[in-house]
């Protein structure tokens, strides 16, 4: 593999960088996150989705080589998984100050707590989906619970 090649791979499983910051990187790649987000708000919820499934997609493929650049099984460098993880913790929801602030609260707690099935699967699966599905389970936790939040203070 080229060093170009290497450095694209490890600029986007590392979220343009962001999880190269010195202390809590996954929370750095998750404002990077929000911030992607705030860009894609605006579509409906078809080119949404798309376009987190295609996330998903190349950041199962980046983190699996980007562990193997980096020598090192689920580094914290990598944090594609925190930023497809926010896209789905926000997916078909509204839009407000609120529920960014709620939703990112809420993965942040998921992800660090990993309450099961998160945890084992963080331990036990292999590879890029090793690296992705913890998160992506964190975002369906932040999501549910943030619907069930609007839902109750709806009221």
């Amino acid at each position: 593999m080229g060093a170009l090649l290497k450095r694209l791979i490890l600029f986007f499983a590392s979220g343009f960088y962001s999880g190269y910051a010195p202390f809590a990187s996954g929370t750095v790649g998750t404002l990077v996150g929000i911030a992607l987000y705030l860009l894609l708000s605006q579509l409906s919820v078809i080119p949404y989705s798309i376009l987190t499934v295609a996330v998903i997609a190349a950041g199962t493929g980046l983190a699996s080589k980007a562990e193997t650049i980096l020598g090192e099984k689920d580094s914290g460098v990598i944090v594609i998984d925190e930023i497809a993880g926010f896209f789905i913790t926000m997916w078909a929801l509204p839009t407000t100050w609120a529920t960014v602030a709620l939703g990112f609260l809420l993965f942040r707690f998921y992800d660090v707590l990993k309450p099961f099935p998160i945890r084992r699967i963080d331990r036990n699966l292999p590879g890029g989906w090793g690296v992705m599905l913890d998160d992506l389970l964190a975002g369906v936790y932040a999501n549910l619970t943030l619907r069930l939040m609007l839902q109750v203070f709806s009221r």
